[in-house]
């Protein structure tokens, strides 16, 4: 078995003007949930937390609670989520490291997951299960924000990933990390992925290492999301059709709000159809028409993020810290 090393990042504990007292309960209640994995925390050969700003003594209390030693990388409020990302890797020297959230609750298996297919030397990438809770909200939202697409690249390979739930050999992510990217917000992990088929190097999908990511604290701030969401879309779509259209036809891809809704309405029609599908519990009766009643709505406010972007000039990306949502709930 090689090296292993997990990275978290504290991106999401930011939001909702949380202080240090509300970010080291939110990193303790992970920690402890970790220690039971069936792969344990003190299994790994390295740990990782990317922080802006942890006492000496938080960070010595959250050792004891995490029982392993942690390496601590201090990072300004200006670094966003995915640079925190590459950040954490740098400070790494594993075989394999991992990534995963402050604001996701991983299941038990969740490291065993990820890291058991790496016996094999030819598995490069592997990504596990992201969702929301169980709820028939959560069921429905997670086909939205978590959707899995098939890969041309093998039977048990996705085309995209979350890097909430993803490992990499070093040498993958050392060649590809995550690039800088304006006016997306959190769509750089699916731009890795469209590189990663393009360099013909498959993802594993593991649904067995499933992490669930909290809904944002407050309505206020899921409508946010929701716009971040739509805008993503827009800013998504033309990297999307170079992925998967034909080169005559990428041209689909760039037709402003005509494209944005197309994806839209097919994104809509792909998330119903998963219901049921991936690894989720299946709804009948009711409880699937209140989820696809669910899965319109969101998509309709996605829609209306999507149309409102797609229709004026792009605007340069705000600070790190003007987008970071709260996730404590």
């Amino acid at each position: 078995m090689p090296t292993t090393a997990l990275v978290l990042e504290t991106n999401n504990l930011r939001g909702g003007g949380a202080d240090a007292r509300r970010v080291v309960s939110s990193l303790r209640t992970l920690l402890i949930r970790l220690r039971s994995q069936t792969r344990p925390l003190d299994a790994l050969d390295e740990l990782v937390i990317t922080h802006d700003g942890l006492s000496a003594k938080d960070r010595r209390s959250l050792e004891r609670d995490a029982r392993t030693a942690i390496r601590f990388v201090e990072i300004d409020r200006d670094t966003d989520y995915y640079e925190a990302k590459n950040r954490g890797f740098d400070a790494t020297t594993a075989e394999v490291v991992a990534f995963g959230d402050a604001d996701c609750l991983p299941e038990p298996r969740w490291l065993e997951g990820l890291f058991a297919p790496f016996v094999a030397t030819d598995v490069r990438v592997v990504a596990g299960r992201t969702t929301y809770d169980d709820s028939v909200a959560g069921i429905a939202a997670t086909t939205i924000d978590f959707m899995y697409f098939p890969s041309p690249l093998g039977k048990a390979c996705t085309r995209n990933f979350y890097a909430n739930n993803v490992a990499f050999r070093r040498d993958v992510f050392a060649a590809h990390r995550y690039q800088p990217a304006d006016r997306i917000y959190r769509g750089h992990c699916q731009v890795l992925g469209f590189a990663l088929l393009k360099a013909g190097i498959p993802v594993r999908f593991e649904s067995v290492a499933r992490t669930i990511h909290r809904f944002p604290d407050s309505r206020r701030e899921f409508l946010r999301l929701r716009v971040l969401r739509g805008r993503d879309g827009v800013e998504m779509t033309p990297r999307l059709a170079d992925s998967v259209l034909p080169r005559g036809a990428r041209w689909l891809g760039r037709l402003g709000p005509l494209s944005a809704s197309a994806v839209m309405a097919a994104r809509f029609g792909f998330s119903v159809k998963s219901l049921g599908h991936q690894d989720m519990p299946d709804l009948r009766g009711s409880r699937r028409a209140k989820a696809v009643g669910l899965i319109a709505a969101i998509s309709l406010l996605d829609g209306a993020a999507a149309m409102a972007r797609s229709l004026k000039p792009a605007r340069r990306r705000r600070r790190a810290v003007d987008t970071v949502l709260s996730y404590h709930a």
